[in-house]
């Protein structure tokens, strides 16, 4: 239980630190390569600073990416949130030895994270309920597609 409480601490740290970079639109610069390959090394050893480090000096990525989605229609700050989302599983999940560097895979991460939030909204704008209104009768009672079939039955 002791554990759940601390990354649970750490996760709310996090989103404060988060919220205030998207409330003053001040992201930290990125890192140097130097820096990035140290704090790499680092998190491979398992230091949850050197992750989160890297997490915070790539936001200003994730920002730059979003820029391309804004005609989408989506609120910017939430388009950032998810492409945080895929900026953590970048770094969780990139292997130096692949020959690609952090920026190069975390921006591909980013972009797939926020495309997977775009279609999946696309296939809920598909769904009908049957509740949704799909017209009025005579009286100008509203109708519903479930008001309809129970009407109709024997």
């Amino acid at each position: 239980m002791p554990g759940l409480m601390t990354a649970f601490g750490l996760l709310i740290k996090e989103m404060l630190i988060f919220v205030s970079y998207i409330k003053n639109n001040a992201f930290p610069q990125p890192l140097s390569e130097a820096e990035e390959e140290r704090n790499l090394k680092l998190m491979a050893e398992g230091d949850p600073k050197a992750r989160n480090l890297l997490i915070e000096h790539n936001l200003r990525l994730v920002a730059h990416i979003v820029k391309k989605f804004e005609n989408t229609g989506e609120d910017t700050e939430d388009l950032i949130s998810i492409g945080t989302i895929g900026l953590i599983k970048a770094i969780e999940s990139y292997q130096v030895n692949k020959g690609t560097k952090l920026a190069t895979y975390a921006a591909r991460c980013i972009e797939n994270e926020i495309l997977m939030h775009l279609r999946s909204l696309k296939k809920a704008r598909k769904d009908v309920s049957l509740h949704d209104p799909i017209g009025t009768d005579k009286e100008g009672n509203e109708l519903t597609l479930s008001s309809y079939l129970l009407k109709k039955t024997p």
